[in-house]
């Protein structure tokens, strides 16, 4: 069966594809097999990739709010838009989890210009700085040009002291990330510029998707009890994570939610994260 990519690439269907994301949402063999089945009665030749995962999102989110949670993922990832604000909050957050200490949005001057630095982070005396690459689209890669262009600001920085945390320091090395991929030659010229690459799927086995699961830090956005409103309302008051609701009610109640939703909210951010 033919279908149609976001990018309006044309391929066949593939089932298995289809299976692996639907098991890395925790969802139980027998639900994985249901929804297959449903979804194969369903296609016809020209059908998008979109419409069939919000088939299996909808089916999914009927058996378990937390598994269509996780299953939703990449696309909250995309709802920390439209700008990519909240998505260098997020990515505070991921390495935040790993012990760094944390600073966004400087201004720092270069040897030649002044630079707008969307994170900086810090761990064992060494400071980095860090380039969020969003993009609201999945099919958008980040190519060559980006980690060329991050290079050359990185190099005039480096060339001073600035004051970031305490006192002035020397920024050491460079992150790019992004909530979607880079191209082959991206990584290419990034791994022998010596720039530190953090993709949805790059590294392999410590890349966005996998630090998530590891240590709990679904944003806010993927919650199926919200509506795209009430994310965005959560996001204003600087709740970015799943897990700051679990003992947070006030922050629901702020934004309008009733005690029966508070508790189905709380319910699934805690299922989430394995804590029920």
């Amino acid at each position: 069966m033919k279908i149609v990519k976001n990018s309006g690439n044309i391929v066949d269907f593939d089932p298995n594809k289809l299976k692996r994301s639907l098991s890395k949402s925790g969802a139980s063999q027998s639900v994985i097999e249901a929804i297959l089945q449903s979804v194969n009665s369903q296609l016809y030749v020209g059908i998008s990739t979109k419409e069939i995962y919000k088939t299996a999102f909808n089916l999914l989110k009927k058996s378990s709010s937390s598994n269509a949670a996780r299953y939703n993922l990449r696309t909250a990832l995309q709802l920390l838009g439209p700008a990519g604000f909240f998505f260098e909050k997020y990515i505070a957050r991921l390495f935040e989890a790993e012990n760094y200490k944390t600073k966004t949005n400087l201004m720092l001057q270069g040897k030649c210009v002044l630079h707008e630095i969307d994170v900086i982070i810090k761990k064992d005396n060494q400071i980095s700085m860090v380039e969020c690459k969003f993009h609201a689209r999945t099919e958008t890669n980040s190519d060559v040009k980006v980690p060329m262009y991050i290079l050359s600001r990185f190099n005039d920085l480096k060339e001073k002291h600035h004051l970031m945390f305490a006192e002035k320091e020397p920024i050491s090395s460079c992150w790019i990330v992004t909530n979607n991929r880079f191209t082959k030659d991206a990584v290419v010229f990034a791994v022998c510029s010596g720039l530190h690459l953090l993709s949805w799927d790059y590294p392999k086995k410590d890349n966005i998707r996998t630090k998530i699961d590891g240590n709990c830090l679904y944003p806010v956005t993927c919650l199926t009890t919200l509506t795209l409103t009430e994310k965005d309302k959560l996001l204003i008051l600087n709740i970015i994570l799943a897990h700051e609701l679990i003992n947070n009610s006030e922050s629901l109640e702020k934004i309008g939610l009733s005690a029966n939703r508070i508790k189905n909210v709380i319910k699934e951010a805690s299922e989430l994260c394995g804590i029920i």
